[in-house]
């Protein structure tokens, strides 16, 4: 049996299904290739808007049907917006699945978007972006990404801002929709014990007679090419700092050797270099953290914290000596080994999660065109070597090139 199943349809609609034979529940979602980053200006938030508004109402179904039909069976409806995707999904116990794909299907192609109904859901909206604002761990990401994407939405803040939000309207649902959906640019993606067979009847059924759309590509992003140094007064305890340089897109064949850097540096595990020097043996920080972020066309690489006034400037010298020191000199053969351990470790956990696989072979799809199995993820890692994590390091750590963005404290902090 082959380990992932892919088929298309007539109207261009790409399907995977991965069996896994331990489960008795079915998970499947519908990924779409848009996101924030495709909203023009007066348009800022709406991709978000709408993943909100497809649980709002469809032709067949009214609100609280669509609550109420999954949670009713002890199953779990969800959705979530990212920079360049829309995923909407379901996990049910596998008796459930004809339930399942029939409300999937509805919300993400039939949604009506009731005027009462938008007008209740933008102040909801409006209060996740002021909890969102009132937090400068989440604020200082945003406003990072925004220097660095220099005016393209790529840069913007997912949930909006409040001039845009007020002025939705059905509308702008419907237009938005037109103007970016295209068949070709969606995936459904299923991890179950169900035979292939009764799979592709489901989706036959709910989803081959949705019509073929296409629309263009788009928009490339234009980087800051002058590397920017900000410092901003907010009424905070703590200075936040967030680091950020341009990094590899997608396509990329360094992404893995980065995302290993990343991981080195500030990935979930505990002992990572900038857990261990800031929090362990200075102790300036609570928490710290690196992240690898790669998009359709450029990616950032970027490092987060928070620590006190004092501590400001030790801290920042601090984090630069670790990311020099990878520039400048290759891990020793025990280090490779067990980065390279770790990372397997991870990856072979985050596995066991089918409902975070579902949505990464979705996303794996759309992104490149083919699904990796674990082994070959295994193969790509430990194929890496000390030297390529020394030469991406040198390429992305380039001074000309890392932006810094500071959150000062006032005297009166609130928070």
């Amino acid at each position: 049996m082959k380990e992932f199943e892919e088929f298309t349809f007539a109207n261009n609609l790409r399907v995977v299904y991965k069996r896994v034979s331990s489960t008795k529940i079915v998970h499947c979602g519908i990924a779409i290739d848009v996101g924030s980053r495709d909203e023009a200006p007066h348009q800022f938030g709406l991709a978000h808007f709408w993943e909100h508004m497809a649980f709002k109402g469809t032709d067949q179904r009214k609100s609280h049907h669509i609550l109420h039909s999954i949670d009713s069976v002890g199953g779990e409806l969800n959705a979530y917006t990212t920079k360049e995707k829309i995923y909407f999904y379901i996990s049910v116990l596998d008796r459930f699945a004809d339930k399942a794909f029939d409300i999937l299907t509805d919300i993400t192609f039939r949604s009506i978007f009731p005027e009462k109904q938008i007008e209740r859901e933008r102040q909801v909206i409006l209060e996740e972006m002021a909890m969102y604002n009132d937090s400068p761990d989440d604020a200082i990401q945003d406003e990072l990404e925004d220097l660095i994407f220099k005016e393209h939405p790529l840069g913007h803040n997912i949930l909006g801002n409040p001039t845009t939000v007020k002025s939705f309207a059905k509308e702008h649902f419907d237009a938005f929709i037109a103007s970016n959906l295209d068949t070709s640019r969606i995936v459904v993606s299923v991890v179950g014990n169900l035979p292939v067979s009764k799979i592709k009847r489901l989706i036959t059924k709910y989803l081959a007679d949705v019509p073929a759309i296409s629309n263009a590509s788009r928009s490339e992003v234009k980087l800051q090419t002058q590397a920017l140094q900000i410092e901003q007064k907010k009424p905070i305890m703590q200075a936040h700092v967030g680091i950020g340089m341009p990094a590899f897109p997608l396509s990329d064949k360094r992404r893995m050797p980065l995302a290993m850097v990343a991981n080195l540096l500030g990935g979930p595990g505990l002992n990572t270099r900038l857990n261990m020097q800031l929090r362990e043996k200075m102790a300036c920080v609570y928490a710290i953290d690196a992240h690898y972020s790669a998009f359709a066309d450029t990616g950032l690489f970027s490092v987060f914290f928070a620590t006190e006034l004092k501590n400001l400037a030790k801290s920042k010298k601090a984090v630069f000596k670790e990311l020099n020191a990878l520039k400048n000199k290759p891990l020793g053969s025990l280090q490779l080994h067990r980065l390279k351990e770790q990372m397997l470790g991870q990856l072979a956990m985050a596995e066991e999660n089918h409902a975070s696989l579902m949505l990464a072979m979705a996303k794996s799809l759309l992104d490149t065109g083919t699904i990796q199995s674990i082994d070959e993820v295994f193969a790509e890692i430990e194929q890496v070597s000390a030297k390529q994590l020394q030469a991406v390091s040198q390429q992305v750590f380039d001074a000309s090139k890392i932006n810094m963005l500071t959150f000062i404290p006032t005297e009166n902090g609130v928070y």
